[in-house]
């Protein structure tokens, strides 16, 4: 009897108490014990299932995984109100078990609290006293373009696939900013890592992953790709160390040449103050986090931009139709945007269109808020998802298609389109936009410049996403058909 009634008391704590909720918390899918939500979700792709729910529940609405509860915020008003009227309260990151092993709360990603601020600050000081915005940074895009027409032509015309060249040819500018040089795209320390940050990217959206975070305790001793994550970061880590700690042996504060320089001269003024912040560890996260966000997104985007153009041959001869008459034969320079408002309108639909980051980085309120009627405590975490503000129907007229009068008035200008957040918004937003739009534009317009993309004989051209932490195009071949 004892027993029986132990058991009933604990299937009642279960049933009962598990999906149980502060006051006025957002409304959501009732949970099951253990797995929460999880038997509901497409864990391959999860902010599809969150979009779907959405229409349920709610622009503000809460999900269970495993034993984490979080909020899920959808649509554009929604997603703005909370991440710039309520930017503080929103600004955290949550504790996530892998990337807490992975940063440890170092760096700029998944840091919080005074050492984001300071880091951030830092990030984006240097960034722009290394030439973000300025001409400088735009001479080395440009300069890092002839190498990428180089390398696509000696294929000459013959189907490849581009992603490790993209890769290397966007690494290249924001390694020039960290370590003050560029590699050879066949350097084999610059195909390593950019192999492992692809790995990477793919393992962190994979269901894998998804599980790990929800039972880490458990998923830890299972075989499987989560378990590559640390090696990996690991061997990156081991190469930042390697790098910073020759260049700290050849540091001249009067000849500062690079990121890491400016770090390290940073470190040794905060000698008196314990190195709080300009440690060791936080430039080795901070170099980390700056490559591979540097690197990846912007080379996926482009890498989807060049699929659109062979899927969409009308629209590819409209940029070329455009660049002829802007530009010519000569280098495409930023100056030339403000001409050429139909390929701005197009980079702005592929960046659309492909949706690299479809949940944004995770976030945490720093403090209890009330929001939209809605009690969230402290500390909860907080999904603004990006899908659904770029597929947001209230906005663009065909959320589903590539179609880039999402962004042209009726005389063929630029047209703002304030639901445009691809890069987010508000306090943590990507602290790279600025350096990320020059290189968008000018890889973009160098390439379609020069040459003339189409898909390879017989092969379909699928526009799928594949999984990942971001949203890459699926394995395809190109050909770059020279123009000259």
């Amino acid at each position: 009897m004892v027993l029986s009634i132990i058991i009933c008391v604990f299937l009642a704590i279960i049933f009962y108490g598990w999906n149980r909720r502060p006051p006025n918390f957002p409304p959501g899918p009732t949970p099951l014990p253990l797995i929460g939500n999880m038997h509901i979700l497409n864990l391959r792709k999860p902010y599809k299932s969150f979009y779907e729910l959405s229409k349920t529940y709610g622009s503000v609405y809460s999900i269970k995984i495993g034993e984490e509860t979080m909020v899920i915020l959808c649509g554009y008003e929604t997603i703005k109100d909370a991440l710039v009227n309520y930017t503080d309260e929103f600004s955290g990151r949550p504790i996530i078990p892998l990337f807490q092993e992975i940063t440890k709360g170092h760096g700029v990603v998944f840091s919080n609290g005074n050492n984001w601020k300071a880091m951030r600050r830092f990030t984006l000081s240097t960034l722009r006293d290394f030439g973000m915005g300025k001409r400088t940074i735009e001479d080395k895009i440009t300069e890092e373009c002839q190498s990428l027409i180089k390398v696509f032509k000696a294929y000459k015309g013959k189907p490849f696939e581009n992603t490790m060249i993209m890769n290397a040819a966007v690494a290249n500018i924001i390694v020039s900013i960290l370590l003050g040089h560029r590699f050879d795209y066949d350097d084999p320390k610059l195909r390593r890592l950019l192999v492992i940050v692809n790995d990477n990217v793919r393992i962190l959206g994979s269901p894998m992953v998804l599980l790990y975070n929800a039972f880490p305790s458990l998923v830890r001793w299972l075989p499987g790709s989560h378990r590559e994550v640390n090696p990996n970061v690991e061997e990156i880590h081991t190469f930042i160390r390697e790098t910073f700690t020759n260049q700290k042996n050849q540091l001249d504060v009067n000849d500062q040449r690079s990121f890491i320089d400016v770090f390290l001269v940073k470190q040794t003024e905060e000698k008196p103050n314990p190195r709080l912040f300009f440690n060791d560890t936080n430039l080795t996260v901070l170099v980390t986090d700056l490559f591979a966000a540097g690197m990846e997104t912007t080379s996926t985007t482009l890498r989807w931009g060049l699929l659109l153009m062979m899927k969409y041959p009308e629209v590819q001869k409209k940029v070329q139709k455009e660049i002829e008459k802007v530009i010519g034969s000569g280098q495409p320079r930023l100056i030339h945007r403000k001409e050429m408002p139909y390929t701005d309108a197009v980079i702005h639909e592929i960046q659309r269109f492909a949706n690299i980051v479809p949940t944004n980085i995770p976030h945490a309120t720093t403090q209890d808020v009330t929001f939209r009627g809605f009690f969230i405590p402290k500390g909860t975490q907080v999904i603004p998802l990006l899908y659904s503000v770029l597929r947001d129907k209230d906005h663009f007229e065909k959320p589903e298609e590539f179609y880039p009068q999402h962004f042209l008035d009726s005389e063929g200008n630029l047209a703002n389109n304030e639901a445009f957040i691809p890069f987010s918004t508000g306090k943590r937003s990507c602290a790279g936009e600025t350096l990320a739009k020059a290189e968008l534009f000018l890889f973009f317009t160098t390439l379609l410049q020069n040459f003339t993309f189409q898909a390879p004989p017989g092969a379909k051209l699928d526009l799928t996403g594949a999984v990942g932490f971001t949203t890459p195009p699926l394995n395809h071949e190109i050909c770059a058909i020279p123009r000259n």
